[in-house]
């Protein structure tokens, strides 16, 4: 799985196809999932531990590398595992590579060695890295420079080291009720033990407080919710979309938004959905019909795709953004993201906000939400729209923006979910 996340493939796309083929337990995928996760995660600072102890690291084989991070993960973040145990299941690993006799035996000796000497100080090295600066929680944190140094900018020092920390912790799991599926009675009896109901306004959101396989569930297969954060939900929530209503879901896939939205507009409203990736289109359509919503799902660009004429009661618009606030669940979108992204995809936000504000009815309202934390991307691009801020100061109180009033922002951190930037405006009809 860490060779083909490598060789580029996305860390849930390898977990997923290689756990099929090996057949592994629930047990062993949980296990797995861990392992693979965390090693993504925390490539950094386990990158750190390993070249301390390594005379080349430069001339470490790509594979044997994994091999010392698996081991290295497990003695610096896996309580329950022995640190002879965490040793020797590295060494039976490098043994396993393929090459010949002579190679395997060497990769067994540097592993051996490796391993034994990151072993005995691991914990003196990480409770020595300190966090104060972005530089030092960049290797603690386990994150790209840019990526700290950008946090420690917009949200100050405190607000960082305690995202950054959370953005490496299990991130919160929440089941949302589809209201279409069934009632909330058959919803709760499908759920695991352990869960409970969230407060206001996530009142159709259920955290979970163990492990749940949704997919092999009858929550699932019965369309009667969907993994969905709380975060997630508030630009659902800030649309107040009403029965009845035209709702456009400009950047729609993979759809947990758009089939909320279908939900709150009924049989007597309409969704429509853009997507320009045709394989995203097909599974926010085949995501719809499991929820047993009505989505017109448009494939295109939202700058560009034809849309109805009419226009609509509420835009949502979140685009594309560089997903800072979201790398918990996301493991290796940290390294896929590079700071020079920022100013095409600042560009994008602003064209699609402005044809959100466009094809809206003049008492309308657009909603603008990301899933990253940067001003550049937030309130720089609402502000820069020109529109007028409809508060949503009294939707969720709790999650109040200190710097735009009347926006909100969640902070993984302080609010224990992914960290969101939510707008609400009103078409400024004198243009």
């Amino acid at each position: 799985m860490l060779g083909r996340v490598h060789e580029g493939a996305y860390a849930d796309r390898a977990f997923a196809g290689e756990a099929s083929r090996a057949h592994l337990s629930a047990q062993g995928r949980a296990q797995t999932h861990r392992l693979i996760f965390g090693v993504v995660q925390r490539r950094r600072t386990l990158d750190w531990l390993i070249d301390e102890k390594v005379n080349n690291p430069a001339a470490l084989e790509h594979a044997v590398r994994d091999v010392l991070r698996i081991a290295t993960y497990e003695l610096g973040w896996s309580d329950g595992v022995p640190t002879p145990v965490a040793v020797d299941q590295a060494v039976l690993l490098a043994a396993g590579l393929p090459g010949d006799a002579k190679r395997r035996s060497a990769r067994r000796g540097l592993v051996n060695a490796v391993a034994r000497a990151i072993a005995r100080d691991i914990r003196e090295r990480l409770d020595g890295l300190v966090d104060d600066t972005w530089q030092g929680a960049a290797i603690r944190h386990s994150t790209p420079d840019w990526i700290a140094r950008r946090l420690f900018e917009t949200l100050g020092p405190q607000e960082a080291k305690a995202t950054l920390a959370a953005l490496n912790a299990p991130a919160e799991s929440i089941v949302r009720w589809n209201t279409l599926g069934g009632s909330r009675a058959d919803f709760e009896a499908a759920l695991p033990e352990g869960w409970h109901r969230c407060e206001s306004p996530f009142d159709d959101a259920y955290r979970l407080t163990g492990a749940f396989a949704l997919e092999d569930s009858a929550i699932w297969r019965e369309g009667l919710g969907m993994a969905q954060s709380r975060a997630s939900m508030l630009p659902v929530l800030a649309v107040a979309a009403q029965p009845g209503e035209r709702v456009l879901d400009l950047c729609a896939a993979p759809g947990a938004k758009a089939t909320a939205l279908a939900a709150a507009v009924g049989a007597t409203g309409a969704v429509v959905a853009v997507e320009p990736r045709a394989g995203r289109a097909r599974g926010l359509r085949h995501l719809a019909e499991r929820l047993h919503t009505r989505i017109e799902v448009l494939e295109g660009d939202g700058r560009t795709v034809a849309l109805p004429e009419e226009p609509f009661d509420a835009v949502l618009v979140d685009p594309p953004c560089s997903g800072l606030g979201v790398l918990g669940s996301r493991p290796d979108a940290r390294w896929r993201r590079q700071e020079s992204d920022l100013t095409e995809l600042v560009a994008l936000q602003h064209a699609l906000l402005e044809r959100a504000l466009a094809v809206v009815k003049p008492t309308g309202r657009v909603v603008y939400s990301t899933c990253t934390l940067l001003a550049q991307e937030n309130e720089g691009v609402v502000e820069a729209a020109g529109a007028q801020l409809d508060p949503l100061d009294t939707l969720a109180p709790g999650f109040v923006h200190p710097h735009l009033p009347g926006a909100l922002r969640t902070l993984p951190g302080r609010d224990g979910t992914d960290g969101f930037f939510v707008a609400r405006l009103r078409p400024d009809t004198s243009r």
